[in-house]
């Protein structure tokens, strides 16, 4: 595991365990066995939906996309905020609120 997934690992302490999973050269956050963050290249995005999506666009954060078949995919997961990652307080804030996304969505399925 690299630094920057193991510091989320401490940076999260007071939001709950969470677990890290290789993927396509990131990994996936999860915490009770949902997918809410990502990383990819020591960058972390959030989970987001209808509901929360105004909040990380009112920061201007971006949407996760990357490459495929020629195509760009975007995904619904956006960059963290700075803060999040030097307060832990924010960290649980932003945390919580991408595993409510993540919960409604499985919730829709």
């Amino acid at each position: 595991m690299n630094e920057f997934v193991e510091y989320l690992h401490e940076l999260l302490h007071d939001f709950g365990p969470i677990q890290a999973k290789k993927m396509f050269g990131g990994y996936g956050i999860y915490h009770q066995g949902l997918m809410f963050g990502l990383v990819a290249d020591d960058t972390l995005y959030l989970k987001s939906d209808d509901e929360s999506r105004p909040q990380f666009e009112a920061m201007q954060l971006p949407a996760f996309r990357y490459q495929r078949q020629g195509k760009e995919i975007t995904m619904s997961f956006h960059q963290a905020p700075a803060d999040m990652l030097e307060q832990a307080d924010e960290a649980t804030h932003w945390a919580r609120l991408a595993y409510a996304a993540a919960l409604r969505s499985k919730q829709r399925k």
